[in-house]
């Protein structure tokens, strides 16, 4: 198959290339220099079509490939440059042509220009025209993002511009479910979209952007075409299966409502084929778009989660899923200061998940080898409300709050085979997993211009959070040596409740006084203060099916814990010249105490903090970044509780009282390049982080058994990270990309009563390239390769992938996507191969509502797929089993 689609690419170039000349020359203004970021576009004037465009580069230089024995006309803009247009006659040679642009009286006719370009910038908004771009085949507006040059979209629906994560997404300037990209990238039709535009520099509030560091916060804005506004849009599709012997169905209405008042969006999905338009994954990591209050506090306090560890599936495949999902979204302006805006999502999965795993366990080289039949049903909804109040230029007002409920239910049936020291025992086990989370998000925001000069901004932020999990294991042998257990059962049925509660509030107040245009100083009072409570109770059900309540203190847990951070800081902003620099300072007062065992430990601190932020604007679209901060980083209340906690069927953990924060400072170097005369894109970061007294894991093994305490270590662990991507378009049609991601940790654990130290480092490198012809077929190749290795394994991954789409007769789409995923060790006592192919027909007549498809997943029957890990403890090797093959006959309606 890659042959075949080597063969293809060689041949359209060849054609290409045979069948084209090039223009070239220097755009410059009369008397003065040279122009960079001119627009130069070639429409063709037979067809009045744009064969060809191109942005100057910083020398001026301009590059078109147009078509032999052709006329064109050559429009020629600028911003604040008169408009040149002239016609060019095409031969089979080369055209050498400078050109001279004179200032213009006015700029009306520049904003068609720009109009008519595939890319452009204004300001700080990069600005794509989605329909030079699209060759017919796109469904979704994810289909059209991944066309676009220097935008990647993963299998996650996040989207990345270069290099950095698209953290808003709107459509019309109105929030599509805020806080998550997924929903509107898989679900926004293709052919609604006008424009993307990403907006560089982004700031929620316009009275802050001069004065804060806004360079890593992107957002995203769709605009509409004409037609899509002021009118109900979407489309109803269902589709069923073929010749399979249990049903198999999707049901996916999704409508939209754009209009300068209001909008609406209804997004629904019914379907028992795999397709997940939210995971829990998702679901847990999905945070309204609310913002890091204390991002320039200095200290973290994480409120870490009590899940239960339940299975999550690799790249949505799993052995069944079945989904019924069902979200709405709104925004009412009900008057010009004031809008209102929120949505609603709800998802029911049930999902049935099969394992085969191999784990190695290093401090005694004990065995453990499981196979896991995983049954799952999964609720859960989140509701947010957001209202902002901007009466004029000087106060803005901003109100959300987000809720977030959820019931989990797991159940497992495994069969385990552990070895340890040559002695082998078989066993069954039982577990059962449930739990109901909810928390309760607000956050009100008060921006106040005052005058030029003096600005104030108000933030706080309250986080209320409840969790229950409970955990069951029933076993053949005793896992654990506990205080009141009673041993000798034929079978070991323990079970563990908990109830952790979380009340955090954080308050801010920033001022910001202008001395110059260049120049701003910022003073910040803040205060984090966090009340948790835990609660936990271990017992043990009997053969006879009474309960033993394992009542010794060791056993459970009532403890409660308050943290306070009181700060001040001071942070000075300058630009001179190219350069932009930030440097910062705070003190904190911090107190804590945890009651727990009837005795109280408390701990007060000062400690003064500094941060550093360094930008040097090289070019319009060059840039070097350097970040420094040392931060106080703070364990919440799970890792302090000191009775017993059933982590799993083989794992305790012991909390520790003592604990004390860690210190790590973060050094971070970023570069950026955006060349538009032949949409190159460069970019690059590192990041070493350097932490001490970091809260590590005391271990002990008893076979496959592990007993686990936290403790602060005395050696400093080390993190390095870097990525980099370099990526452009040619030829018009072509677009290619390299990227690598490397990263190297060490760290310290107490395994068995010896300082443990590990290191691994991770490689993973991706090459691909892709087509975009109007009229013929599109390819796009890659290769990835990855390599985890640690002190005493090293795993591979070779991963060559393929795309094809192609639109024809004028009405029908194929696309087809192959995977091949070559997985193995250096001995390759581990050597495994598998892949996936789906493809998909459609057709639909032009000017036609209706469109009929017909499409196949894992076209290849695969039945499993291979993952792989490791840390200071084990190192395990899984087998995953997916989805069989299915075809599916489908109808789609078009609002």
């Amino acid at each position: 198959m890659n042959k075949i689609l080597s063969f293809l690419i060689f041949f359209i170039s060849s054609q290409i290339y045979a069948q084209s000349i090039k223009m070239e020359g220097i755009v410059s203004e009369k008397g003065t220099g040279i122009l960079e970021m001119a627009n130069v576009v070639a429409l063709n004037t037979a067809t009045k079509g744009m064969d060809a465009y191109c942005i100057t580069n910083d020398k001026g230089r301009y590059v078109l490939n147009l078509k032999t024995n052709t006329s064109y006309k050559i429009k020629v803009s600028y911003i604040g440059m008169q408009n040149k247009e002239f016609v060019i006659e095409t031969s089979t040679t080369n055209i050498s042509q400078n050109i001279i642009l004179e200032q213009a009286s006015n700029t009306l006719n520049e904003v068609e220009i720009v109009r008519e370009m595939p890319v452009s910038i204004k300001g700080d908004t990069l600005i794509y025209n989605a329909d030079s771009f699209k060759v017919g085949t796109e469904k979704k507006l994810e289909d059209v993002l991944k066309k676009l040059p220097g935008v990647e979209v993963n299998a996650d629906g996040e989207v990345e511009v270069e290099g950095k994560k698209v953290q808003k997404l709107m459509v019309e300037g109105k929030d599509f479910f805020d806080g998550d990209t997924k929903l509107g990238v898989k679900n926004i039709p293709a052919d609604a979209v006008d424009k993307v535009q990403v907006l560089r520099n982004f700031s929620e509030v316009g009275a802050l952007k001069g004065v804060e560091n806004n360079q890593d916060n992107l957002a995203m804005n769709i605009k509409l075409k004409e037609g899509k506004k002021n009118f109900w849009f979407g489309d109803i599709s269902a589709s069923t299966g073929v010749a399979h012997k249990e049903e198999r169905y999707i049901v996916n209405p999704k409508i939209f409502y754009y209009s300068p008042k209001y909008s609406l969006n209804v997004i629904s999905n019914f379907n028992n084929v795999g397709e997940l338009p939210l995971s829990m994954q998702d679901y847990f990591k999905m945070t309204g778009g609310f913002r890091n209050v204390m991002a320039k506090g200095g200290s973290t306090f994480n409120v870490s989660s009590n899940d239960l560890g339940f299975l999550l599936m690799r790249n949505n495949r799993a052995k069944n899923i079945d989904t019924k999902f069902g979200a709405a979204n709104f925004s009412f302006n009900p008057s010009k200061a004031m809008n209102i805006s929120g949505f609603g999502i709800f998802n029911s999965s049930i999902t049935d998940i099969q394992t085969n795993s191999q784990t190695t366990y290093l401090a005694n080289n004990a065995q453990q080898n499981n196979e896991v039949n995983t049954h799952q049903k999964n609720n859960f909804g989140l509701l947010k409300l957001s209202a902002s109040y901007k009466p004029n230029t000087k106060l803005q007002v901003d109100y959300d709050v987000l809720g977030k409920l959820s019931n989990q239910n797991e159940y497992g049936n495994l069969f385990r085979q552990s070895i340890t020291n040559s002695v082998l025992n078989n066993e069954t086990i039982y577990t059962n997993k449930t739990q109901k989370p909810s928390s309760i998000n607000q956050n009100l925001g008060t921006y106040y211009t005052l005058s030029d000069k003096h600005i104030f901004a108000f933030e706080a932020q309250h986080l209320y959070q409840n969790e229950d999990p409970f955990y069951n294991a029933n076993l053949q042998t005793q896992p654990f040596i506990l205080t009141d257990y009673i041993s000798g059962q034929l079978r070991n049925n323990i079970n563990q409740n908990r109830i952790v509660t979380t009340n955090k509030i954080d308050t801010k107040l920033d001022y910001y006084y202008v001395l110059t245009p260049k120049s701003n100083l910022n003073i910040t009072v803040g205060n984090t203060n966090s009340h948790q409570n835990f609660s936990s109770h271990i017992f043990q059900v009997l053969d006879n099916s009474l309960v033993n309540n394992l009542n010794a203190p060791e056993n459970n847990n009532q403890v409660k814990y308050n943290f306070n951070d009181v700060f001040m800081a001071m942070h000075y902003k300058i630009l001179w010249g190219k350069f932009t620099f930030n440097p910062g300072v705070s003190l904190h007062y911090y107190t804590m105490n945890n009651q727990q065992l009837a005795t109280v430990f408390s701990r007060n601190f000062t400690r003064v903090l500094p941060d550093f932020f360094a930008l040097y604007q090289i070019k319009k679209s060059q840039s070097l970044t350097y970040n420094f901060s040392l931060n106080n980083n703070f364990t919440d209340i799970n890792q302090l509780v000191e009775g017993a906690i059933v982590r799993s069927y083989s794992s305790l953990f012991r909390g520790n009282r003592n604990l004390e924060n860690s210190l790590s400072q973060v050094h971070s170097l970023r570069y950026f390049k955006y060349n538009m005369f032949n949409m190159e894109n460069i970019f690059a970061n590192a990041t070493y982080t350097k932490q001490v007294d970091a809260i590590k894991s005391i271990a002990n093994f008893n076979g496959v058994n592990q007993f686990a305490t936290p403790y602060n270590s005395n050696f400093a662990d080390e993190s390095f990270m870097a990525m980099g991507q370099y990526g452009r378009s040619f030829l018009k049609y072509y677009k290619g990309s390299l990227s690598a991601n490397v990263s190297w940790n060490k760290f310290y654990n107490i395994i068995s009563g010896l300082n443990n130290s590990t290191e691994s480092f991770t490689q993973n490198y991706t090459a691909k390239i892709a087509t975009n012809f109007k009229q013929i077929p599109n390819i796009e190749l890659g290769y990835t390769y990855i390599l985890n290795k640690n002190s005493t394994a090293k795993f591979y991954t070779d991963k060559p992938f393929a795309r094809l789409d192609y639109f024809f007769l004028n009405g029908f789409a194929f696309v087809a996507e192959y995977e091949f995923y070559h997985y193995y060790t250096t001995d390759k006592k581990v050597n495994n191969e598998y892949d996936f192919l789906s493809s998909s027909l459609t057709y639909q007549k032009k000017d036609s509502k209706w469109e009929y498809k017909i499409s196949a997943t894992n076209i290849l029957n695969t039945k499993s797929l291979n993952d792989n890990g490791f840390n200071q403890f084990a190192i395990s090797n899984s087998q995953y089993f997916v989805q069989p093959r299915y075809v599916l006959f489908g109808l789609k309606y078009n609002l």
